[in-house]
């Protein structure tokens, strides 16, 4: 996600979105088991609270717009209620055709940019944010989705896959699919003429910041979603190997647009060919850190030296 356009209000503004997705991070299930206890009504209404953003760069950007209003009020809102449907219609959570519904509506509005054109040119990867902010409430607090492993706790090493990040274990393992994945995208990217290696040092808190920038804002939300949300939806209808390629693929797909305005099938190929490794990563303890560690170095040394 990239922003130009940082007034103080949009930077209060990201902050303010970036709130839900630490917040989930640090205390997933505390908040779960607090939503529980709330009545119905409230626990499906209170993610229309995620229109505020917009309202707020709307209205001093002067380009509010009612329509836009309405969807960033009322589409939290849907999911969370299709979420709350299928968390009853499906306790064992195999996967609801609702939880398939609302993964397609939130990958295409996103990929295919549906809603940019309601914000602002450089704020525009504030209304993704919003789209993330109203899964995590859904997926986490409504459904209460097992095995994510969006945990971004420090916790010891009690060698087990439970989804709870332990940093060292996730570097570990975020290092050596990197190292797994890296002659596959040097062979495959040289050949298909995808990357140019060339010389380049960046000062190191500029490849500091980078390399944190792209962990917030690119790499978590993608493997978030793909990993912790389709990988692991999938992998009980389909099987763990199945599961992994199939997420894979659509992870790969979703790049299709990227730095080309037709079909990127060389972007396409690569990147399903790293989302492999990235679920990989993820799958080992079912830890979204792990798989985003793997995620961030690949496009952080892709920026700097391909």
């Amino acid at each position: 996600m990239r922003m130009t356009n940082t007034t103080p209000v949009a930077i209060a503004v990201l902050l303010v979105e970036l709130g839900p997705a630490f917040a989930f991070g640090c205390a997933s299930e505390r908040i779960a088991q607090t939503v529980a206890r709330w009545s119905f009504a409230v626990r499906v209404a209170l993610p229309s609270v995620l229109v505020v953003p917009y309202a707020v760069i709307a209205l001093t950007q002067h380009m509010f717009r009612w329509h836009w209003f309405a969807v960033y009020a009322g589409l939290p809102v849907v999911i969370a209620w299709l979420l709350a449907r299928a968390a009853a219609a499906d306790p064992e959570q195999r996967g609801n055709w609702r939880d398939a519904v609302i993964l397609l509506a939130l990958g295409l509005a996103v990929d295919l940019r549906w809603f940019d054109v309601g914000w602002p040119s450089g704020l525009r990867g504030l209304a993704n944010l919003l789209l993330l902010d109203a899964g995590l409430y859904g997926f986490l607090a409504i459904r209460r989705l097992s095995g994510t492993g969006f945990d971004f706790h420090l916790h010891r090493n009690s060698g087990k896959s439970d989804g709870k990040s332990n940093w060292r274990t996730d570097w570990k393992t975020g290092l050596r699919e990197l190292l797994f994945f890296a002659p596959a995208v040097l062979v495959f990217g040289l050949a298909l003429g995808f990357i140019h290696p060339h010389r380049n040092l960046p000062p190191v808190g500029q490849a500091a910041l980078s390399w944190a920038g792209i962990f917030v804002f690119v790499a978590i939300p993608e493997e978030l979603f793909f990993r912790a949300w389709v990988q692991n939806l999938l992998e009980r209808r389909v099987g763990r190997r199945a599961a992994l390629i199939i997420a894979s693929v659509l992870f790969g797909l979703s790049h299709f647009n990227k730095r080309s305005a037709h079909f990127n099938w060389r972007y396409v190929l690569l990147a399903t060919i790293g989302g492999i490794f990235y679920g990989r990563a993820w799958r080992e303890r079912r830890s979204v850190p792990a798989s985003t560690i793997t995620h961030t170095c690949v496009d952080w040394l892709w920026s700097w030296w391909f």
